[in-house]
């Protein structure tokens, strides 16, 4: 039987031709065709429409950038909800609110489907090598079925608990990294201004204690001024502001993800959105220039 992948953007298109090349047949349908060749060479079928995906499979996973965008697919909010949901095990992989995802997983159980979520640690890279953290959480029952099916997407697959704790570790790791790469933007900015030659600087960081891959990686595209997507702009700054307001309701204080938030924003007003998550150095740098020139 067929695997159904709905939502072949940055992430899905690498996530869906490794399982095509684990030998799942994969059954995909995207709103853009923009990554239809890398997926058909590898041998993935491109469904004409949401409904044929759903029809020839039981198995749907979705990898899709927002909640609007999964109530779509699902037909969230209309009377084909249950029809579309029913007898098919639903394996959400986008990052959304525990909230949202824990109200999805209630109303997919009463129309008689199944629901897992399974976000994911790492950007395209990490992807395309088959090298991603998968965090699981549903069922034990559920989890049982999708976990061998997503082992061929990466290194790792940590199981969480009940619905939304797979989110709730997403955002938390998150954080981690929103605030980490930002951290180094600013330490970029404070060695130009210091006159500190960046290769220098990142032969210095790279060797010591405080390295790891995503910073010798976003480091690399700072120092180069390459910000070809991995992560966007875009893609971080809604989960920033996911990331914010999860502490916000659970009362905790997050000054570092709040100044996060609020540099992603000015880099995406920049028109910087669909670059890659690097690129909050622009803001940084643009806020230097104008307290500068004031």
């Amino acid at each position: 039987m067929s695997i159904g992948f709905i939502g072949l953007g940055v992430m899905g298109t690498p996530m869906a031709v490794n399982l095509a090349r684990a030998g799942n047949r994969v059954l995909a349908w995207s709103r853009s065709s923009h990554n239809d060749e890398a997926a058909r060479s590898a041998g993935i079928e491109r469904a004409g429409s949401v409904q044929e995906v759903f029809n020839a499979c039981r198995t749907i996973i979705m990898m899709l950038a927002n909640d609007e965008a999964i109530d779509a697919v699902l037909l969230r909010g209309s009377d084909d909800f249950d029809a579309r949901v029913q007898g098919h095990l639903l394996i959400n992989m986008g990052t959304s609110s525990a909230a949202y995802s824990r109200a999805l997983a209630d109303q997919v159980r009463r129309a008689g489907g199944r629901y897992v979520e399974a976000p994911v640690s790492g950007s395209r890279l990490q992807a395309e090598a088959a090298q991603l953290v998968v965090m699981l959480a549903g069922n034990e029952a559920d989890l049982a079925e999708a976990a061998p099916l997503l082992a061929s997407l990466g290194r790792q697959i940590v199981a969480c608990g009940e619905v939304p704790a797979g989110l709730q570790m997403k955002l938390a790791v998150n954080l981690f990294l929103i605030t980490l790469v930002t951290g180094l933007a600013e330490a970029v900015h404070f060695a130009e201004a210091h006159g500190i030659a960046l290769e220098r600087f990142a032969q210095v960081l790279n060797a010591g204690p405080m390295a790891s891959e995503v910073s010798r990686i976003k480091l690399d595209k700072m120092i180069r001024d390459d910000f070809t997507v991995q992560a966007s702009i875009a893609d971080v700054l809604k989960n920033s502001q996911l990331v914010a307001a999860a502490a916000r309701s659970a009362g905790v204080q997050a000054p570092l993800i709040e100044a996060s938030d609020v540099l992603f924003a000015r880099t995406q007003q920049m028109g910087l959105g669909g670059l890659d998550m690097a690129a909050v150095v622009q803001a940084i740098r643009q806020v230097q220039g104008a307290d500068s020139g004031a």
